[in-house]
């Protein structure tokens, strides 16, 4: 197989049905597609002929009688359900611990260092919706100057502030203090900036939100790249996500989903050799999270049309992966992430069609497969099949 350039989109929460430990994680049978389908807002005849609906135990939508991917169901085996895990084993790590989450707030120990370290009161220090907590702690914010703290069922700290009370790159190195503070027992995964404008009741979060991840434990399939020259692009939170390391170039935080598809299929006009790692976070942020089903299935709609003009940007020598971190199953109960199984849908002209690849027992398989399509070496425990799709092989059996 001679492949020059890897695109691969993480369409960010797009689980495919409950994992088999869905229970563990307080989840009762969630399934993201499922329940996104259902909504007239949906139309995805692309992902449907590439084989979105031929993948295991799918048994809604329009299956493809000859898809032209080939596609798979896949585990996730680390510890966690957020989008710092999920990337993570995407890139080739597996996490046998979940990161920290504080569904009571943070203690009062973390609460006095972080004021001693910004020289600011803290309010908030709750699990809170991000567009609720500045409704309700705004006014407070902006007549004290006191920062807005807060979590949710992710392992985050969160900190929102006025952009007229406090200019974004304060706002930055106050997240930047937090991340120096929370590490060791306290090593959430990202600390996120929420910079918000307006006057109350209708505040507005810009986009400029910033994400301060913790730096990923071993060596990804990003790094391992890298360190064989060979080219990585971020295209929307993938630079924060994984603490800037491995990136050889980032395209910056998307302004919606249709951005990050834009610069996608600009960067299509450009040669190299390497990976293109794609997130595309609105599923997840703006419809999974606020359980918007109709939301979320006109933006997969969207999404599609896009991905249309996508396959036909495509080289001979390209291959498309598409897949998810993780599910947020707008149908289900209160506003956590759940506990899915994703899709994986690998495309190309070099790719075999049809290819049915069964069930995946982790994420980490992208990454292997991946690091075999460029020949470079990557200690992980996933597992390549590249052999199986690879159209040259099967020409010779």
């Amino acid at each position: 197989m001679n492949i020059n350039r890897v695109f691969l989109i993480v369409l960010d929460s797009v689980g495919i049905g409950g994992a088999l430990d869905a229970k563990n994680f307080g989840d009762d049978n969630p399934n993201t597609l499922k329940s996104i389908v259902a909504s007239k807002k949906f139309h995805t005849p692309n992902l449907a002929r590439l084989g979105l609906f031929n993948i295991d135990d799918i048994n809604f939508g329009q299956q493809e009688k000859n898809p032209c991917g080939s596609f798979a169901r896949v585990c996730e085996a680390s510890q966690g359900k957020d989008t710092t895990i999920g990337h993570w084993e995407i890139a080739g790590i597996i996490s046998e611990r979940p990161l920290p989450t504080y569904p009571e707030g943070f203690p009062p120990e973390v609460i006095a260092e972080l004021e001693k370290n910004f020289g600011r009161k803290i309010i908030c220090n709750k699990p809170y919706s991000g567009t609720q907590v500045i409704h309700d702690f705004g006014r407070e914010h902006e007549a004290t100057g006191a920062l807005i703290v807060y979590t949710s069922a992710d392992s985050v700290l969160q900190i929102a502030a006025h952009e007229r009370i406090v200019p974004v790159e304060e706002l930055y190195n106050f997240c930047r203090t937090a991340r120096k503070i929370m590490q060791g027992v306290r090593s959430v995964g990202r600390i996120i900036a929420r910079p918000f404008v307006g006057e109350y009741p209708n505040y507005e979060r810009t986009p400029r939100r910033h994400d301060f991840s913790l730096t990923p434990p071993k060596e990804t399939v990003l790094d391992a790249l890298q360190k064989n020259n060979l080219a990585t692009i971020g295209i929307g939170k993938i630079q924060d996500i994984f603490a800037g390391r491995g990136i050889s170039r980032s395209l910056g935080v998307n302004v919606d989903n249709s951005d990050g598809m834009n610069k996608t299929l600009q960067l299509m006009d450009e040669d190299f050799r390497g990976l293109c790692f794609v997130n595309l976070v609105d599923f997840d942020m703006k419809f999974g999270h606020r359980r918007d089903i109709d939301g979320y299935a006109n933006a997969m709609t969207t999404f599609d049309t896009e991905l249309g003009e996508f396959l036909l940007k495509m080289r001979r020598d390209d291959l498309l992966m598409i897949t998810a971190d993780h599910g947020c199953d707008p149908a289900a109960k209160g506003t956590d992430h759940t506990r899915e199984n994703v899709p994986l849908i690998i495309y190309g002209e070099q790719v075999r069609a049809g290819i049915n690849l069964g069930t995946l027992s982790t994420f980490a398989d992208i990454a292997a497969t991946i690091a075999q399509i460029f020949n470079i070496k990557l200690e992980t425990q996933g597992k390549t099949f590249l052999r199986r799709i690879e159209i040259f092989i099967a020409d010779k059996e």
